[in-house]
């Protein structure tokens, strides 16, 4: 009551739109398939490092790769949380473009610590803000129902995580562990053009 401004509640509940109609917002598709290409990409790797750190030459140091992203991430939501109502639109091009630098630099680290190390910090500080810089791209695009935008953005995210379990072990199973990485790729590029080239991603409803 002391800090949270009043605000006014809905004069009707029927009057609350459609997840269809929510769905075809400007902007409000594009958010939400970033949203699922990043937390697909994000589980497929987080919940197969050891694995690949292994193929990396990195054994048992999973514990000591995970402390750096999980320290870097940290700071990245300090980070955008001074920027995002300014640069919202460049952060989010700047933490995808940097989960794929991640991606990239991981698929290159043979028997290389240093470059393993490099990559969790760079994947923390893509990962940390992204929560909040998506978030406030698909608020800002559903406006009135930002609430039923907000429900669309957590079963996504929930989609992702368990997504990642499984498109990872299929990959790691009929593949290997080094094309783990990879995969990240290949769902990171179409999000960020899709990021660069959308008119209505990011941008306020009406």
């Amino acid at each position: 009551m002391w800090k949270v401004p009043d605000f006014a509640g809905e004069a009707n509940e029927d009057e609350r739109p459609s997840l269809r109609q929510v769905f075809n917002l400007p902007g409000v598709r594009p958010a939400l398939f970033v949203a699922f290409a990043f937390v697909l990409s994000h589980n497929i790797l987080y919940t197969y490092i050891a694995p690949l750190l292994t193929s990396l030459g990195t054994l048992g140091q999973t514990d000591r790769v995970l402390l750096v992203f999980g320290v870097v991430a940290l700071a990245s939501i300090f980070i955008v949380g001074t920027m995002i109502d300014k640069w919202l639109r460049p952060l989010l091009c700047v933490g995808l473009s940097l989960f794929l630098i991640a991606a990239i630099t991981l698929a290159l680290a043979q028997d290389s610590s240093i470059q393993v190390y490099v990559a969790a910090a760079i994947w923390g500080l893509a990962f940390g803000g992204f929560g909040p810089l998506i978030q406030t791209a698909t608020l800002r695009s559903a406006g009135k129902a930002a609430d039923v935008a907000t429900s669309m953005i957590v079963t996504l995210w929930n989609v992702g995580i368990a997504g990642g379990a499984i498109v990872g072990g299929i990959v790691l199973e009929r593949v290997g562990a080094i094309a783990l990485p990879w995969s990240l790729v290949l769902l990171l590029l179409p999000a960020l053009a899709l990021v660069v080239l959308s008119r209505t991603l990011a941008k306020p409803a009406g």
